[in-house]
């Protein structure tokens, strides 16, 4: 009863985040066309930076969830939530075995009479804190709950494994413990976390019981640690002068970072996709204040060990579980923020423990008269704190709500402004807007690579701003080499400027290099080289390259078929690739225009070049090219009256083009002439 209890609460909790739709990085994670094949799931496990980080059982999950409901929201966010509910289940049940064990340790330390219901509390307290909304209506942060289970599961069965002393459970609770490292590797802390558990339960730690077994999972976790941080550098970019902080610096940060933490878990309002990123100066003496904090209450927690070890332990629980995201090794989301409520999502397991515990104690002890106050308590404290994750579940409901709210909670958040200009930059005749948010986001940080990229995006649809997009995607390159696309799009640039065709394919070929599976640069390098004299094949194959990454890009089969056309013998192929890219793109006027281009080079197939030209003319009827073909496919069926009017429509858009004047008159003459 008190699962299914906690279980209905969290999902009542957290139905408004079953409607929210992708937002940030989802698209990272949600696994992308190029990994969706069978193939796709075997680059997942064995190619370094084919998804945005090594976690393969995670990118695994989400490649399953995918077959099963593909690009819809609602799949994903209902998996998330079960493993939410299931990890507080989980937590319930470690705690129960902790409390209630034979060998569990005297009031003093915090089991009393009796303690289950305090662990149901504190899986309530968990499952409904809104500090973890975060995790669980982000579709991305899937990696929190699938990891936390795995976690959880490890912990319970190692937890059967002490009493039992069975190497088969040792053995799955290892296994379990390595699935936990394959969803994210902040579970590597697992093992110093079951030492103190175990220290908590018996006073010590005994280096054959406790210590020697848990030694192959501490060398485990921490080579995983180092692994995943230098992924998230050289792969992620978690590196440069927004991460060379000085070791002082990172020791402010962590001190700074674990007060945050707590003061969010004890007082969870103004929560905030991205918070304001502090400025760390060993100078300013108060920023001194947040370690020394930290160092004191863990002297004074030492001091009382003696006469309880239950917050010492719930102490270094939450301190060591916070370990790999208090600013030691570089993670990228501190480029933003120096903290994140997604990344206190497993650490706070301790500190509710504690909090449910002490709420349990306390009403025992209470007065008979007011020992009946307690169901009341908790069943107020469950609803404010659902309430509040209810209302807080709102701001991931899209990517537009989410940086607006951010945005009036931190004004000086540039990503949020950057976003949102992407954001407007896709709708009708809202690039003003963009630009505008792009520019403040660069006022706010300069050196943001990725701001420069999008402001050249939107440059460079705009008529007579194609100098100023090559001038973004240029500064975007030197403020990050590595920037595979933002190389791809300043060759485009460059490959729209007399005599720089050659400066475009070096910019294509080093995009290629940082990231070979990127579909655009190959595509860019096949219309590179095909204007290159003697480089049709190379053009063929970078086309092919191109769809063998992504095979639902529509440009791609269109570009190469005009490069079969140019093969002779190869029309019927180009007509193929044109068919591919029309059922993929059914409103792609060029590939319309191209595939009549080859029935009209068809013997016997004019009818069906005129259909073409037809569709493509009505989807752009100012399609001067389309009208001219349609007038010279009726031309040589023999309807003049078609002809000439195609041909009068294409001068009425051309008027000073010669070749539509010369159609329409020589089309009048066989007029005359008949």
């Amino acid at each position: 009863m008190p699962a299914a209890l906690v279980f209905c609460a969290t999902v009542v909790a957290y139905l408004p985040a079953l409607t929210g739709d992708f937002i940030w990085n989802d698209s990272a994670y949600v696994t992308a066309p190029a990994l969706r094949s069978l193939h796709g799931l075997v680059r997942i496990w064995t190619e370094l930076g084919a998804t945005e980080q090594y976690y393969p059982l995670l990118h695994s999950f989400f490649w399953v969830q995918h077959r099963l409901w593909g690009d819809h929201p609602l799949g994903y966010h209902v998996v998330t939530l079960l493993l939410h509910a299931g990890s507080a289940v989980l937590f319930a049940l470690i705690l129960r075995r902790l409390l209630l064990s034979d060998r569990a340790p005297p009031a003093g330390t915090l089991a009393g009479s009796d303690q289950s219901g305090a662990a149901w509390l504190a899986a309530l307290l968990f499952a409904l804190h809104p500090v973890h909304v975060e995790s669980v209506a982000w579709i991305t942060e899937q990696k929190n709950t699938l990891s936390l289970a795995c976690y959880l599961a490890a912990t319970l069965v190692y937890l059967r494994f002490d009493e039992t002393r069975r190497l088969r459970t040792y053995v799955a609770a290892l296994a379990l413990f390595v699935l936990s490292l394959w969803c994210k590797t902040v579970t590597a802390t697992l093992p110093a976390a079951l030492l103190v558990v175990f220290w908590w339960k018996r006073g010590r730690l005994d280096w054959r019981r406790d210590v020697l077994l848990l030694l192959p999972w501490l060398a485990l976790g921490a080579a995983a640690g180092l692994f995943s941080s230098w992924v998230e550098q050289t792969y992620l970019g978690a590196r440069g002068a927004g991460f060379n902080l000085p070791a002082v610096g990172r020791v402010l940060v962590a001190g700074r970072a674990i007060w945050f933490y707590a003061g969010k878990l004890v007082w969870p309002f103004g929560l905030n996709f991205i918070y304001p990123r502090w400025t760390v100066d060993a100078a300013v003496w108060w920023q001194w204040l947040f370690p020394l904090g930290v160092l004191v209450v863990g002297a004074v927690l030492w001091a009382l060990r003696r006469r309880t070890r239950a917050p010492l332990a719930v102490f270094l629980f939450f301190v060591g579980s916070l370990f790999p995201v208090l600013g030691f090794v570089n993670l990228f989301g501190a480029r933003y923020s120096w903290v994140w409520d997604h990344w206190q999502y497993l650490p706070d397991l301790g500190p509710l423990a504690l909090v449910a515990a002490g709420l349990t104690a306390g009403w025992q002890r209470a007065a008979p008269r007011l020992r009946g106050l307690g169901l009341g308590l908790v069943a107020a404290l469950a609803v404010l704190l659902g309430a509040l994750t209810w209302t807080h579940c709102g701001m991931f409901h899209d990517d537009q709500t989410l940086y607006r709210t951010t945005l009036a909670r931190n004004p000086d958040c540039w990503l949020a402004h950057n976003n949102l200009g992407l954001i407007w930059s896709q709708m009708p005749g809202r690039l003003p807007d963009a630009i505008a948010e792009y520019e403040e986001a660069l006022r706010l940080q300069p050196d943001a690579a990725e701001v420069h990229y999008d402001l050249g995006v939107v440059w460079a649809e705009m008529p007579g701003k194609l100098n100023d997009a090559a001038a973004q995607f240029a500064e975007a390159v030197r403020l990050q080499p590595s920037f595979a696309a933002a190389h791809n799009n300043l060759g485009a640039a460059w490959s729209k400027m007399p005599g720089r065709l050659d400066d475009a394919i070096a910019q294509y070929q080093a995009a290629l290099r940082l990231q070979p599976d990127l579909a655009e640069a190959h595509n860019n390098l096949g219309d590179a080289w095909s204007r290159t004299p003697g480089r049709l094949p190379d053009a063929i194959v970078e086309y092919e390259t191109a769809l063998r990454v992504r095979p639902d890009y529509a440009a791609a089969h269109n570009n190469l078929g005009v490069a079969l056309a140019k093969t002779p013998g190869l029309l019927p192929d180009a007509i193929a690739e044109y068919e591919a890219a029309l059922r993929l793109q059914p409103n792609y006027v060029t590939a319309h225009y191209n595939l009549g281009r080859a029935w009209s080079e068809t013997p016997g197939r004019l009818q069906n070049s005129i259909a073409e030209y037809q569709a493509a003319l009505r989807l752009q009827p100012d399609y001067a090219p389309g009208w001219h073909n349609l007038g010279v496919s009726w031309l040589h069926l023999g309807n003049l009256p078609e002809a000439i009017a195609a041909f009068r429509e294409e001068l009425r858009l051309s008027p000073n083009n010669p070749a539509a004047r010369q159609a329409l008159a020589a089309a009048l003459q066989q007029t005359q002439d008949h």
